[in-house]
């Protein structure tokens, strides 16, 4: 992971919402959150509300597209990330992150993230889960300790 640093702390089906600290790798040469964390901080939260459902594998991507709205901070700022499943039908998924300054409060960047999930839901390895709606328990599947144990590449 490209983001060590990013700790998850809460999520359900749909929903995951994480924090992270920013180091000085993480700025450009303004002192400012790179542009190009937050795109990425967009493609992994958006897999992760999707993940979220259960889902091992969560796609490919297909389109993301990022508004940046004001500056998130300097080294030692935080920011946090809520990433939302708005939609998954049989082919594609939609996903919205809106990334917050902590100490403000106030809208950072938010972003769109669509992937193609049709073989993500086919559970051809059987790694796929269900959740109950409040997300704390298993009703369907096995859940794992290592989520990449045995891991599977995706066609």
């Amino acid at each position: 992971m490209c983001m060590p640093h990013l700790v998850v702390t809460k999520a359900r089906p749909g929903k995951v919402i994480a924090s992270m600290e920013i180091k000085k790798h993480n700025v450009n040469r303004l002192n400012g959150l790179h542009g190009g964390l937050i795109s990425s901080l967009v493609d992994t939260m958006g897999s992760l509300a999707l993940s979220s459902q259960g889902l091992w594998m969560t796609g490919v991507s297909t389109d993301m597209s990022i508004t940046f709205v004001r500056g998130a901070g300097s080294p030692g700022d935080s920011i946090r990330c809520e990433g939302h499943l708005l939609n998954a039908g049989k082919t594609l998924a939609f996903t919205r992150v809106d990334i917050f300054s902590a100490k403000t409060n106030k809208l950072v960047a938010t972003g769109t993230h669509t992937k193609y999930i049709a073989n993500a839901l086919k559970n051809e390895h059987g790694k796929n889960i269900k959740f109950d709606e409040s997300g704390a328990n298993v009703i369907e599947g096995q859940l794992q300790d290592d989520p990449g144990y045995d891991a599977v590449e995706e066609k």
